[in-house]
């Protein structure tokens, strides 16, 4: 039991790594995805992740003084804290599934106002978009050519954010088309946030399966604490030899 508590310990540091890593991803990605409600299950786990740390201090504190009550406490715990992890995938199922439509919303709008100076968060965000995903428009780099910014421009070039990395000359020129990045955004936005979903969705399975276990042995320990017979004569009254 005691490992068990020392890996409960563990797993609340990583749900709490999981949810921060998928705030950070949607903050990196806020710009193309304005949908909260995907940050649910991230909440949840960090919450759970740090529930779970107190649930190790009770567990551990219960095994050394062998309570039968703080056992207790902390299989009702556990079983709570089990049944908030099954609802943390069923709730990473559905927003992962809302994803796509959210982004194909949202990211028209984003590419429409993209003006390229660096002040403009938007337009920050789709320069590191496209650096980062290695991308190029919204589903390839002929969509720049239907946005203000390329016709205010009037030079047929997209942003240098589409040059591929390993080419320094490339001026983002369409006359030039193989300097550029082939692949669209969207789908490689969908992909990225729909990955960060599942990552919340194995993290919750998995240490839903250690809570199983944890739960396991917390009933083993208290069947055999109560089978004991200094605790049954305790409570017939009776003295323990």
């Amino acid at each position: 039991l005691t490992m068990l508590l020392c890996l409960l310990q563990a797993a609340a540091g990583i749900l709490c790594y999981v949810g921060a890593t998928v705030f950070i991803t949607y903050d990196d990605y806020d710009h193309f995805f304005e949908d909260f409600y995907t940050l649910v299950p991230a909440v949840i786990i960090i919450a759970v992740g740090t529930l779970l740390f107190i649930i190790g201090l009770i567990g551990c504190c219960a095994t050394i003084r062998e309570s039968r009550c703080g056992l207790a406490i902390f299989v009702i715990i556990l079983l709570l804290v089990f049944i908030t992890e099954v609802m943390v995938v069923v709730l990473g199922y559905i927003f992962r599934a809302k994803v796509e439509k959210g982004v194909n919303r949202s990211i028209r709008e984003v590419y429409n106002g993209y003006n390229g100076t660096h002040p403009d968060a938007g337009s920050r965000a789709i320069d590191y978009v496209q650096r980062q995903l290695r991308c190029c428009g919204i589903r390839n780099y002929s969509d720049w050519e239907n946005t203000d910014w390329f016709k205010e421009t009037k030079n047929n070039s997209v942003p240098l954010s589409c040059c591929k990395a390993a080419l320094s000359n490339c001026t983002g020129s369409l006359t030039h088309p193989t300097d550029l990045y082939s692949e669209g955004c969207e789908a490689l936005v969908v992909k990225k946030l729909q990955d960060i979903m599942m990552y919340v969705i194995w993290a919750a399975l998995a240490f839903a399966a250690v809570q199983l276990l944890g739960m396991l042995c917390a009933c083993i320990v208290l069947c055999r604490r109560s089978r004991d017979p200094a605790y049954e004569l305790l409570i017939i009254g009776g003295t323990y030899a």
